[in-house]
């Protein structure tokens, strides 16, 4: 390879692996590589997801290290990483250091498990208490905070730890601990920090609110536990510290000093891999190169184990059960929101695992040679035939799924939200199961169409969208997306590349920042320059339009109203059970 090649690095840590991806300057990839990281369950309590720090590092450095071996890419040759993450709660000692935060392992001290995954609910009661504050923070979390997020995790800590051990904590929300252990600069990032650990717009931390619950020692110690006063975070891809430090270059085998981009929730990063594209209709791309004027009306959906729906606003919209108005969370001076759905492809494989058909669904794709989605669109199509209906819609008219079974993150904001079945056969065979897939795809489109309607209610002009994660590459799914939301879907590249390459364009952000020494610039030099950054690197997208007929669109739109239904009975039916068991 030649040595005046520029290259970039991008690390995504998901749910259940983390992955390098080696990018030219144009965005084209060279190699990749993936590896599995551990989720620790606990039997007892289904609440419970715990990760460790040092088994993602482990993984990260075994991901790049291939990445070189495979490429031949000299390691000088790597001019910048950028980092992103699910927006789990890292905790570690002011040295670094892993602190437990598992009661399985104990509870405070050194020790492996140190990350609570954004998929735990254990701090329910914290969520609840910090929702009744009616502090300024939750109108910018769509008047509720998540029991996902970093704070009510945070706080179940204090209220569980012993104080001494909890004054020794520092809390990251996952990517800031990446770019923190890849540095040993501490400095968060706006994304971060803003998306998922109330920090606000113009003001930064909101002492009133620590001090009403219960956190008044971070207000005391000058937030040195989160990072540092109000100035210390930094815009996506703006240059942490002085770049990799002796260590992590070491453990990377890469150079002390590359450039590392501030980081971005993974959920961000699948936005700024997507949103820029150019498309393909009918094997024909676009002749139209998008402004950054054209991303407030493109919604990313980045769309793995859960969802999350993102679209950027020159202003702050504010929406009831939806997170943000987030400024500056990936552009100074641009606003984003983030819809989220908690259990999608999660819920699909739930659906699918726990039928008395599964096995026979398995046995028949290994037959067959097919991929188990594969067999079941086959037999759906099969029956539509048979049935003499125009579609699946049709087919399963009867049947309805309501998806909330890990509780309703938008635009409900409820987490004690539940799924329903309603229309069930004696039926426990084939059959059953594929039409039992075909509506959960339908309930989860019909979802999507809910947190868009109530996005654009409230001020948002979203006429499309565009996917990343796993399930972009369910065709039927994503045909189900466009019909139920009446609007183009563009599916990315790879499915699963526009994550990671999101993370490598924040590397490129950071060489090119720390080469004009940029790291001061304004926010109309940060937004033009990262949006060309994004417009060079990302590949054409193909679109997905709709295409429901007429009738299809009647049923479409009366399962939406039965979906809208469900919400109301359950909500109603819940009061009426805790009035009886009073």
């Amino acid at each position: 390879m030649s040595s005046e090649t520029h290259y970039y690095i991008g690390i995504d840590v998901g749910t259940g692996s983390a992955r390098a991806l080696l990018v030219k300057k144009d965005g084209t990839a060279i190699t990749s590589s993936t590896q599995d990281i551990t989720t620790w369950r606990d039997p007892h309590d289904h609440r419970i997801f715990e990760q460790s720090t040092t088994d993602i590092w482990s993984a990260i450095g075994r991901a790049v290290k291939t990445c070189l071996a495979e490429s031949g890419v000299k390691p000088g040759d790597v001019k910048g990483v950028g980092f992103d993450a699910t927006c789990s709660l890292a905790v570690t000692d002011f040295e670094g250091e892993p602190v437990v935060i598992s009661k399985a392992e104990g509870l405070g001290e050194k020790g492996e498990r140190n990350i609570i995954l954004w998929a735990d609910h254990r701090a329910e009661k914290e969520a609840e208490l910090i929702n009744g504050t009616g502090s300024v923070v939750l109108d910018y979390f769509g008047g509720k905070m998540s029991l996902e997020m970093d704070f009510p995790k945070i706080l179940w800590l204090k209220n569980t730890m012993s104080p001494a051990h909890f004054s020794r904590c520092q809390f990251f929300d996952l990517p800031d601990y990446l770019t923190y252990r890849a540095t040993r600069d501490s400095t968060r990032s706006r994304c971060s920090v803003t998306c998922k650990c109330s920090f606000i717009p113009e003001s930064g931390w909101q002492a009133n609110f620590f001090e009403k619950i219960g956190l008044g020692q971070l207000v005391t110690e000058e937030y040195r536990q989160m990072g540092g006063e109000n100035g210390n975070v930094l815009a996506a891809g703006l240059p942490v510290g002085k770049g990799l430090s002796k260590r992590a270059a070491e453990e990377l085998c890469l150079v002390e000093g590359t450039p590392v981009g501030s980081g971005l929730i993974d959920a961000y990063a699948g936005w700024l891999g997507t949103v820029a594209a150019r498309y393909k209709e009918n094997g024909k791309l676009s002749d139209v190169v998008p402004s950054l004027k054209e991303s407030q009306h493109r919604l990313a959906a980045v769309a793995g184990t859960s969802t999350c729906h993102l679209v950027q606003s020159p202003e702050g919209v504010f929406v009831n059960g939806v997170w943000g108005p987030y400024k500056d969370a990936v552009f100074r001076g641009w606003w984003m929101n983030e819809g989220g759905q908690s259990s999608t492809g999660q819920l699909i494989d739930f659906i699918l695992t726990t039928h008395p058909a599964y096995p026979k669904l398995v046995e028949q794709g290994k037959e067959e040679q097919k991929n188990i989605h594969t067999v079941l669109q086959e037999l759906l199509e099969k029956l539509r035939v048979e049935s003499g209906v125009e579609s699946l819609t049709e087919l399963t008219k009867d049947l309805h799924i309501y998806p909330d079974f890990h509780g309703n993150r938008s635009p409900i904001a409820d987490p004690r939200m539940r799924g329903s079945i309603v229309g069930l056969e004696l039926d426990s065979g084939l059959t059953d199961l594929a039409k039992r897939y075909n509506v959960t795809l339908e309930a989860i489109a019909l979802q999507t169409r809910h947190i868009v309607d109530e996005m654009n209610i409230k001020g948002h002009s979203i006429t499309s969208i565009y996917m990343s994660g796993g399930q972009a590459k369910n065709i039927a799914l994503m045909q189900l997306f466009a019909n139920a939301c009446s609007m183009p879907v563009v599916l990315p590249f790879e499915h699963s590349g526009a994550v990671v390459l999101g993370a490598a364009m924040l590397g490129r952000f950071a060489a090119e920042a720390s080469a004009k020494g940029a790291k001061g610039i304004d926010s109309e030099q940060q937004g033009e320059a990262l949006w060309n950054i994004m417009v060079e690197m990302t590949p054409p997208g193909t679109v997905v339009p709709p295409k429901a007929t007429e009738k299809e669109k009647r049923l479409l739109e009366a399962k939406y109203k039965i979906f809208r239904e469900q919400i109301e009975i359950q909500t109603r039916w819940r009061k009426e059970m805790e009035e009886a068991a009073k």
